[in-house]
């Protein structure tokens, strides 16, 4: 046993300090960005922001949407094949330049995500999606998916540790996904102690990936368009959205009712309502890592997404930042308390 004494911080702990900027309006700043894959080489131009592979956002409706805004959709997993060859029949390849293919890391995973990958060359992305990141299992799995399919682009994750990050990339993967715990569905800081706080964790995943020619997506956490922002300083290439595009009519959320509103369910893809729904039941030797809520139907996503990225085009403004590229650079955070971070949950 030992004791890192270092303070980690997470996203209400910090805020970002402005700086003097030559911008005159939150209209000339370039959200998009331009990357180069490390393994296959492809060039890639976007908003790097990522729906999360949840079976009520990561939808192939809310693929369709996000793609008019250069806007990755990670489409979830339990999709069959024959609703992914009429998505791929109608679909542009405009759309499916922003899909990621999701998968786990069975052996029937791995035997649909080839079946899925063959249904078109215009899909671009692998996310290999775990909660836990560190088995040795993972990391070979990692190295299939790489000898598989060298012309795709691998998003391999959750970790939250420099380490990790680089073993990851050296075995395969172009993203890591960063976070354990963060999310507003996810309890597995609660039932297992174990986590890291975003912000920190960031910082030093971005240095390991970024020194291998790698990149990272920061999953989990973000509650508010400034929490994007803080991610996007913090190092993150990509930001992964869950509950922050949840509710929304792109959405799969069972509908209920409530004296007289319509709320959506969400819920964490290791909660029990997750279990019960895709394997029948909470497995013997597992606990739950998941909540589920009802959220407000919030109507089209068009503007949630709207709200988020004139949240990003101020946030650069306010420290001079032409373009998200630059935003990291220019970051200097601050320590709050959580009372002065302006944020209550």
């Amino acid at each position: 046993m030992r004791i890192e004494e270092d303070v980690k911080l997470g996203f209400k702990d910090v805020l970002i300090r402005p700086k003097r900027s030559t911008l005159k309006s939150r209209s000339d700043v370039v959200l998009q960005r331009d990357f180069k894959f490390k393994y296959p080489g492809i060039n890639w131009f976007g908003v790097p922001l990522i729906a999360a592979n949840m079976d009520t956002v990561g939808t192939f409706h809310m693929a369709e949407v996000l793609a008019r805004f250069n806007i990755i959709t990670a489409v979830h997993k339990y999709y069959n094949i024959v609703q992914w060859r009429e998505f791929i029949e109608r679909s542009p390849k405009s759309v499916l330049d922003y899909v990621m293919v999701s998968t786990g890391t069975s052996d029937a995973d791995f035997n649909k995500l080839q079946q899925f990958m063959a249904l078109s060359s215009n899909l671009k992305f692998i996310c290999i999606d775990v909660a836990n990141g560190y088995s040795e299992y993972f990391v070979t799995f990692v190295q299939k998916a790489r000898a598989t399919f060298p012309d795709k682009v691998i998003c391999a994750g959750n970790v939250v540790t420099g380490e990790m990050v680089e073993q990851l990339i050296l075995s395969g993967a172009d993203i890591v996904k960063v976070g354990l715990g963060p999310g507003s569905v996810c309890t597995t800081r609660i039932k297992t102690g174990v986590g890291y706080p975003q912000v920190s964790a960031l910082i030093e995943c971005a240095d390991a990936a970024h020194g291998l020619s790698g990149q990272i997506v920061s999953d989990g956490g973000c509650v508010v368009p400034g929490d994007v922002a803080k991610a996007f300083g913090s190092g993150a290439d990509f930001v992964m959205l869950g509950g922050m595009l949840a509710g929304h009519d792109e959405c799969e959320g069972t509908i209920v009712e409530e004296n007289g509103k319509q709320f959506m369910l969400f819920y964490g893809m290791s909660s029990e309502s997750a279990m019960k729904r895709y394997i029948g039941g909470v497995p013997d030797y597992r606990a739950v890592e998941g909540k589920s809520i009802k959220l407000a139907v919030r109507g089209p996503v068009e503007c949630s997404i709207r709200d988020i990225l004139g949240g990003l085009r101020s946030a650069c403004t306010y420290v001079g930042a032409s373009r998200l590229k630059e935003l990291t650079k220019r970051t200097t955070f601050i320590r709050v308390s959580e009372q002065e971070n302006g944020i209550f949950s």
